[in-house]
């Protein structure tokens, strides 16, 4: 695609100041201002976690995105979008929302730790909201950079339900692969299903047999066209499976995170596709 990729599309899980402070939540935030700031278009969206205070980040509902509904295990739940700026990035961020998956205080355990029941249907409602916003939006991404766990359904999704659509149809997956979740923390048995959306096979979702952590990452990376390591701390069976995928990779670098340099680096690999 070369300088042709102008528009990058982020799927974050956590961006700062929204969330505290940690690796991934920092590149949620400076990352898409770099981008932006080296001349390319940039769209941004995070779950609406119960922990943020509406009103002193200033999130509103943007209406004309709002309105549809999503069935997930043959519930109909609201798509609900907000919306809040980042004055001093002069970028603005995209809140998927619904009162059923994400008005709860904790983001992904509840007060004892333990993993929520339904976070994979969470995954599923975030990757299919930000897809149906982004086409409302009529914004074309050539890169679509996914952060975080609770984004890693979207690859599926837009490679095999929505390549149709002249939105997403020249679209690139860049997968960021963090240590945000632990490689054996374990979904429902029935996560298969609740995945399963238009002509989405068993065979598209055959990694998906053991419904874990690692296997989700692993769905991820089968569906994507690049890889960047976004944490010293990969699993290595994950890490073995991503260098045996043949996929442009990208190794984790703590001095370039460090430095900043990292987002010359991640803008540099997205011109390759």
């Amino acid at each position: 695609m070369g300088d042709s990729a102008k528009k990058i599309l982020f799927v974050n899980s956590e961006i700062f100041p929204y969330l505290p402070e940690s690796d991934i939540s920092k590149i949620g935030r400076f990352l898409p201002q770099g981008i932006q700031e080296r001349k390319k278009e940039i769209r941004s969206f995070m779950p609406r976690y119960g922990c943020i205070n509406e009103r002193k980040n200033q999130l509103h509902e943007v209406i004309r995105l709002s309105g549809m509904n999503i069935i997930i295990n043959d519930v109909d739940r609201p798509l609900v979008i907000k919306v809040a700026s980042i004055s001093a990035a002069r970028m603005q961020v995209y809140f998927i929302d619904n009162e059923d998956y994400f008005h709860r205080k904790q983001i992904y355990h509840d007060a004892e730790g333990n993993f929520f029941e339904d976070n994979g249907e969470r995954a599923v409602f975030f990757a299919r909201g930000v897809l149906e916003t982004v086409k409302k939006l009529r914004w074309a991404p050539d890169i679509v950079h996914c952060h975080g766990w609770i984004s890693q359904i979207l690859p599926l999704y837009l490679k095999k339900v929505y390549c149709d659509d002249p939105i997403f149809s020249d679209s690139k997956v860049v997968l960021s692969l963090y240590d945000d979740i632990s490689p054996d923390e374990k979904f429902p048995d029935d996560f298969k299903e609740k995945i399963r959306f238009g002509d989405i096979s068993g065979k598209d979702m055959e990694a998906m047999e053991k419904p874990d952590g690692i296997n989700l990452a692993k769905l991820a990376v089968r569906y994507a066209d690049g890889i960047i390591m976004g944490s010293e701390t990969i699993a290595p069976e994950l890490a073995d499976y991503c260098r045996e995928s043949g996929l442009p990779l990208l190794p984790y670098s703590a001095g370039d995170l460090e430095s900043g340099a990292y987002i010359d680096i991640y803008n540099d690999f997205y011109d390759k596709f």
